[in-house]
């Protein structure tokens, strides 16, 4: 068999290097969490629930409503909002099952080229970060939209987040423009803005009148904590924007393959968000009819269940302490090589991805005499990290900025 045979385990290989170029070959080829031994991981929560939900008798395989589960809706918005929040108390918000994160972004850009400003958005500009999600761009271009521009992100000169081209590019945006945003764990760069620089950005979007669209794609799974990594958008929702939040439970539920996603809808008043719900409900009546239940009974019974909803934060925590302590030891490697260039930037970014900083020669390098695969870009996938590869992938970067 081939080294890109998923059945494959490190006992087979034949050497080491077999070993090595197996797991290297999907350690930046793939965008899902991997254990220590490289092997996909079922969070002990998810396959609790899955046995009680197994030996429920009262369960059925009736359709959902159209806009999904009730209870994963709510618990979901909840999250993401937070347990005191005032756009929850005052009836502002509402939730409609998706089928993952995608499906929550196409459901949003289906309506806001519908009825966001008009009943014809097709010319409004929307606004994606630069580099950001591929898929972004697709999304909303076959939802209708015609004018798909970038804002400035990514400075790679200083490794790290270009804010005033973003906020230069805030200012110079029409008014009632829309911007994808992404609530934490950027992809693909890992790079953040701080908290005081989202209030910078958000007062700008208030004064311009932007409408925010965050794409949360990794609460709880970048820092191991649901709270801070939800900060930007619960700072939008405390400034009075009306905005949306697609989320996925894909990567800190691991249920990659059943696609879990929610689009949380914050509304300047109770009837506004019973006014979108009702147009969502079209939307998705002729795009998938009504959702799947597996998932979203996964999600709302561990939500909903407090000591399930606290061992759902413990293993959350586990996949992002593994993802940090990664970071960490790959700059201590380069660090103590003495590789040329400064890593520091390795551990400041967050969450699943890394951009390296690596040009395309060394990166074409890598992938030719190392068997390392990564994106053309430098972008790597840290749960590909582990301790058995750590110093082969440190050395090779070492030798591909020495000799490139």
């Amino acid at each position: 068999m081939g080294i890109d045979s998923l059945s494959l385990t490190p006992t087979i290989y034949c050497c080491c290097y077999c070993y090595y170029y197996y797991s290297l070959h999907l350690l930046f080829s793939r965008s899902a969490y991997r254990t220590n031994e490289g092997q996909p991981w079922v969070l002990p929560v998810v396959r609790k629930v899955e046995m009680m939900i197994a030996k429920n008798a009262d369960l059925n395989h009736e359709y959902l409503p159209i806009l999904g589960l009730p209870d994963f809706r709510t618990n979901s918005s909840r999250i993401a909002l937070g347990e005191d929040s005032p756009a929850i108390k005052e009836n502002r918000v509402g939730g409609v099952q998706s089928l993952g994160g995608t499906g929550a972004l196409r459901i949003g850009a289906e309506f806001l080229r519908r009825w966001y400003n008009g009943t014809n958005n097709t010319a409004t500009p929307v606004y994606i970060s630069d580099p950001s999600w591929e898929n972004h761009k697709s999304v909303f271009t076959d939802a209708g939209f015609k004018d798909i521009r970038n804002y400035r992100y990514w400075d790679a000169a200083n490794r790290g987040l270009d804010i005033q081209g973003f906020l230069s590019d805030l200012e110079s945006a029409p008014e009632f423009s829309i911007f994808i945003l992404h609530a934490c764990a950027h992809n693909p760069t890992g790079t953040d803005p701080t908290q005081e620089q989202w209030k910078r950005i958000a007062a700008v979007m208030k004064r311009r009148f932007l409408f925010p669209f965050f794409d949360s794609a990794y609460q709880g799974f970048a820092s191991g904590c649901l709270d801070k990594d939800a900060w930007a958008v619960r700072l939008f929702v405390s400034e009075g924007f009306e905005l949306f939040c697609a989320q996925s439970f894909s990567k800190n539920f691991g249920l990659y393959n059943e696609r879990v996603g929610n689009l949380s809808v914050v509304a300047k008043d109770a009837d506004n968000v019973k006014r979108a719900l009702s147009q969502m409900e079209k939307i998705v009546r002729t795009t998938w009819s009504n959702p799947p239940s597996q998932g979203a009974r996964i999600v709302a019974t561990t939500l909903s269940t407090p000591e399930l909803f606290a061992e759902w934060k413990d293993n959350v925590k586990t996949m992002a302490n593994r993802v940090l302590q990664m970071r960490a030891e790959l700059r201590s490697r380069l660090e103590a090589l003495d590789t040329p260039g400064t890593w520091h930037h390795i551990t400041e970014q967050i969450g699943m991805f890394s951009f390296t900083g690596l040009n395309i020669k060394q990166v074409q390098y890598l992938i030719k005499e190392k068997h390392i695969y990564l994106m053309a870009s430098g972008r790597i996938n840290m749960c590909g990290l582990t301790t058995k590869n750590l110093d082969y992938v440190a050395k090779s970067i070492y030798e591909a900025v020495t000799k490139i």
